[in-house]
């Protein structure tokens, strides 16, 4: 440092600032953890607008609307976009007209329209309606799954366990949800060990790919990272994905953290629609065009036909 004060060289000592602020230590870890992946030249983006966005709008919507939304998704290259939600009318009536919906849409060649079916009976449903895709939904909460789904963990399991069966012998894929992978507005901070539980039991029932969701947006890259770390011990990061609430403006911070950890599917909506009708106060999803500048300013392709 030349001819520094004394004083200059004790501020700007590496060693000396881990002295006093210990924290600094870790941070640096982390930071050196995060920077040292390379990132996938692919990623396959998730529109869940049209149904996890428009579920928390207080208006019920049109059937055509909805409709035209999907079809004009549809023609803008997105591999994927969930159409709509097989559950009963009376807890989510934006979503009591499933099946016009899902018949109703100009299905293109390259997209993929996965629908959720929370039980048999939702999945019986949207098989008659025409899905060749369902997702079902589980959460790390207890308390947020008893007021979500109504049931328990292990009750919401059995019911799934029966969806992925009938699935199978359908030769239907299934896709899992996870609600409350970084936190839960009644249970506050989530164990990552508990989240990588979880997703265990769904890989290990039959879902090809489990969505990990920051329900409330709480989540920052730090916990995004321990999350992850917990979780890929159980489960391959080919098989993970992220879905981001933008409460704290972290959803692409977060993002990016999973994309540096190898996970390449994202979940997003557009214009941001969402929310969570259960969490209280949190914000709609990450928006896909956020995501989508994001990704391609960094190279990364978007718009291949949908893999799995």
């Amino acid at each position: 440092m030349g001819n520094a004060p004394d004083t200059i060289k004790h501020c700007l000592s590496s060693e000396q600032l881990v002295q006093d602020y210990p924290w600094l230590r870790r941070w640096l870890l982390e930071e050196k953890t995060l920077s040292g992946h390379e990132y996938p030249k692919f990623v396959k983006v998730v529109e869940v607008g049209p149904r996890d966005g428009l579920q928390n709008e207080k208006e019920i919507l049109p059937t055509g609307v909805k409709i035209q939304l999907i079809d004009m998704l549809s023609g803008s290259g997105l591999p994927v976009i969930e159409a709509t939600s097989f559950v009963s009318s009376k807890w989510v009536p934006q979503m009591a007209d499933h099946t016009d919906v899902l018949r109703g849409i100009q299905r293109a060649p390259h997209v993929q329209y996965p629908v959720l079916t929370p039980n048999i009976q939702g999945f019986q449903d949207a098989v008659a309606a025409g899905a060749s895709e369902v997702a079902v939904f589980g959460s790390v909460s207890e308390t947020f799954s008893k007021k979500n789904i109504n049931c328990t963990i292990d009750e919401s399991m059995l019911r799934f366990q029966d969806v992925i069966n009938a699935a199978k012998e359908q030769k239907i894929p299934v896709r899992g949800y996870i609600s409350c992978a970084l936190g839960c507005p009644y249970e506050g901070h989530m164990e990552p060990s508990k989240v990588a539980e979880v997703a265990k039991r769904l890989y290990g029932m039959g879902c090809y790919e489990i969505s990990l969701g920051d329900t409330i947006g709480v989540g920052t890259p730090g916990s995004m990272l321990k999350m992850l770390q917990s979780v890929m011990k159980e489960v391959p990061a080919n098989a993970l994905a992220v879905h981001c609430h933008d409460t704290y403006g972290q959803a692409l911070p977060n993002i990016l953290t999973a994309l540096q950890m190898g996970i390449c599917v994202v979940d997003s909506a557009v214009a941001g629609l969402g929310g969570c009708p259960y969490a209280q106060g949190s914000s709609g999803n990450v928006a896909t065009e956020d995501v989508l500048y994001m990704l391609n300013g960094m190279g990364i392709e978007t718009t291949k036909d949908a893999r799995r």
